[in-house]
């Protein structure tokens, strides 16, 4: 069933994961939960990594299902590694009470760099 479901809709739960994102990182800073023993873990920056992780990772999907051009999937690549960034830009900027974090645009990048390299492994597995 979730393998049906990564077939037929990735690019919907693609769209709806970066709408997440974006729900989240605009969110102000006061309904963020603040755990120290987490921030001891980096909990933050492997949540970061593993969203964007996942968004890289239904584009490739998406990519494959669809057949298109492994190309287009590189330049989804860098259009998340953007978008984590212009986030973080937004929340200097934008977003109340939030800021920026450079390593938090470095663990977005890292989640997308993971996800570029597994991706072969990870199309595998849905579309056997």
């Amino acid at each position: 069933m979730i393998i049906s479901l990564l077939k037929n809709h990735s690019y919907k739960l693609a769209i709806a994961w970066a709408l997440v994102i974006f729900g989240l990182c605009s969110m102000p800073g006061r309904f963020i939960p603040s755990v120290t023993w987490l921030e001891l873990l980096s909990f933050d920056k492997w949540v970061h990594a593993g969203v964007f992780f996942t968004l890289v990772s239904l584009l490739g999907i998406s990519v494959t299902v669809h057949g298109q051009n492994k190309n287009l999937f590189y330049l989804y690549f860098l259009l998340s590694v953007m978008y984590g960034g212009l986030l973080e830009i937004m929340q200097a900027k934008v977003f109340s009470e939030r800021s920026a974090d450079w390593y938090d645009m470095i663990a977005n990048s890292f989640g997308c760099l993971m996800a570029l390299l597994v991706s072969h492994k990870i199309t595998g597995w849905v579309i056997k």
